[in-house]
């Protein structure tokens, strides 16, 4: 099963078409552009690229309002363009996978605009209205301080209309059972032009019930089990990776007690006490997270990340976590966003430090999942905090100190293009980079490498080990005869590991290995920031690991 569950010991890597590569010169990144930098992402490791949505939109909202599924917006190409560059990807070993936005549509959807027009429309109940304004308009808005209301009354059709989100992207009706399979119509064309998987956007308001009267909504979660059939008809080994920001003890309703529903889903709750472990240099609530996502079933698999395209959301946080977090990566109230996130990238926000910056990465690769690694946080891209909301960590690709960066020639392209401050890209590109053999893209090469060659995080069982100091995170993998040891010091100072454990450590990164002393236990030194990963035993692992697990009560793919 290993060599078949492709995205269990995945390197994915988020980007927007229209802010990587512009081969045309009119200042927009397109598709053309994007084969052209293919062969950097595979130097870089990446097996599978995660496409934000280029379908053709207004653009109100980043190409999350959407206006017609079925064809690539004409700024970034064709979808002549679309099948190339999924063919290139395949030539160079590496998948697709694609934002599938169907929560909502935009107001300039022919269907909803047909639905406005004419009552009788067989689009009408595609969308959800109410006669009247609702008396809970005003509650459950996803972005406070920005968007006040839930219902929006359209004139044309004289009625009121849902939208969770924006009042220009209004809520589909899922629960209609033609609408659910107009959906599996768009997986399945988006399949059979080589995608091999789905970041479906805002899972559990696209499996809620809907309308004026819901008070409740009741999430109907036989709708996964139906995607997930579609593509294992279409395409056996296509995915459906969730945004799902969900309580633990709902994880599994979304996964499927027997992994019957979602291959993957992004683990919220690990990435917002990992931050606040970041931030209190205490990695005790992020044990406590690690463990609670611990239960999944075999085939399953929590996606880790840092920065995404949306804010660094807190609100699962407690508020004095909250307020923590704030004090150390977002102190500034233009710095957060939504009263409950931070709208900065990643170095900005640990203050260009590169130990801390290679201290995050590296957690990042080594908690239980597969890594997804956001466009230009390679070379620690900073943003620009002058434009509104989310937009600000969504400044074009910095690929050399050419002009815009290297992303464009057009000078109508160049504005967005981050080009003064410490971040700047005569500063922070790529082509600078790659000639110097200890920055951090080289850096991030060869850790996303070893990642790849240690695939107890991605099927293995962990465990978190006591250590005296709470700033260490130690955790130890093992998966078919093979075990792994990871150390993360997150504290500014330094500290000392002392455990035991008879083995000899072989730090995989470095030459620092331990041996342990005549009691059997390691003394191990780590400096402000500091990590360690460690294989137990000597290099010859490889010719110890198992080709199938014997372990008693266990999966055998899960070791």
């Amino acid at each position: 099963m290993i060599n078949d569950l492709w995205y269990k010991n995945a390197i994915v890597y988020c980007l927007s078409v229209g802010s990587f590569q512009d081969a045309n010169g009119d200042g927009v990144g397109d598709f053309q552009g994007l084969v052209r930098r293919l062969d950097y992402l595979q130097g870089l490791g990446v097996t599978a690229v995660w496409l934000m949505p280029f379908q053709t939109s207004p653009g109100r909202d980043g190409g999350y309002d959407i206006a017609d599924y079925y064809n690539v917006d004409p700024r970034y190409g064709t979808l002549g363009d679309f099948v190339e560059f999924t063919h290139a990807a395949s030539q160079r070993g590496m998948r697709v996978m694609i934002d599938l936005v169907v929560n909502h549509t935009s107001d300039r959807h022919p269907w909803f605009r047909d639905a406005c027009r004419d009552p009788s429309s067989k689009y009408r109940d595609w969308y959800v209205w109410s006669k009247t304004r609702p008396a809970n308009a005003s509650k459950g808005v996803v972005f406070p301080g920005v968007q006040k209301s839930t219902w929006t009354y359209e004139k044309t059709a004289k009625a009121w209309y849902f939208h969770r989100f924006y009042d220009f992207q209004p809520d589909l009706d899922t629960a209609n059972p033609h609408v659910q399979a107009e959906i599996l119509k768009i997986m399945g064309f988006w399949t059979q032009l080589g995608v091999s998987g789905f970041r479906m956007d805002a899972v559990p308001f696209v499996i809620a019930t809907k309308g004026a009267d819901v008070t409740k909504p009741k999430e109907q979660f036989d709708m996964l089990r139906s995607f997930r059939e579609l593509l294992q008809w279409r395409k056996g080994d296509a995915i459906i990776l969730a945004e799902a920001n969900v309580l633990p003890r709902d994880d599994m309703k979304y996964f499927g007690s027997d992994g019957d529903r979602l291959q993957m889903m992004f683990n919220f709750q690990v990435n917002q006490h990992l931050f606040y472990a970041l931030a209190s240099a205490d990695v005790r609530s992020l044990t406590k997270a690690l463990q609670k996502t611990r239960p999944r079933p075999a085939t399953a698999q929590w996606a880790l990340f840092l920065r995404n395209h949306d804010e660094l959301d807190l609100g699962r946080l407690t508020s004095a976590q909250r307020e923590r977090v704030f004090a150390a990566f977002g102190p500034d109230k233009d710095m957060q966003l939504y009263d409950r996130g931070i709208r900065r990238r990643l170095a900005p926000m640990l203050r260009n430090d590169r130990r801390r910056l290679e201290l995050a990465y590296s957690l990042m690769l080594t908690l239980p999942g597969t890594p997804v690694l956001r466009y230009g946080d390679e070379i620690g891209m900073g943003d620009d905090l002058s434009l509104p909301e989310r937009e600000c960590a969504r400044t074009p690709m910095q690929w050399s100190t050419e002009p815009y960066g290297g992303f464009t020639r057009s000078r109508r392209g160049g504005a967005a293009v981050i080009s003064d401050g410490p971040f700047g890209y005569p500063h922070v590109n790529v082509a600078e980079q790659r000639r110097d053999p200890s920055s951090l893209l080289n850096w991030m090469e060869r850790v996303i490498r070893m990642r790849k060659e240690i695939p107890e995080v991605a099927w293995g069982d962990f465990e978190v080990l006591p250590l005296d100091d709470n700033a260490v995170l130690m955790m130890r993998y093992t998966w078919r005869g093979n075990t792994t040891l990871f150390l993360h010091n997150l504290s500014d100072a330094p500290t000392e590991a002392d455990f035991s454990l008879r083995q000899r450590l072989t730090n995989v990164l470095s030459d620092e290995h331990s041996e342990p002393d005549a009691r059997g236990r390691h003394r191990i030194l780590l400096e402000p920031y500091g990590y360690r990963w460690f294989r137990e035993g000597g290099l010859g692992y490889i010719l110890d690991r198992q080709e199938i697990d014997t372990s008693e009560g266990k999966s055998p793919e899960r070791g």
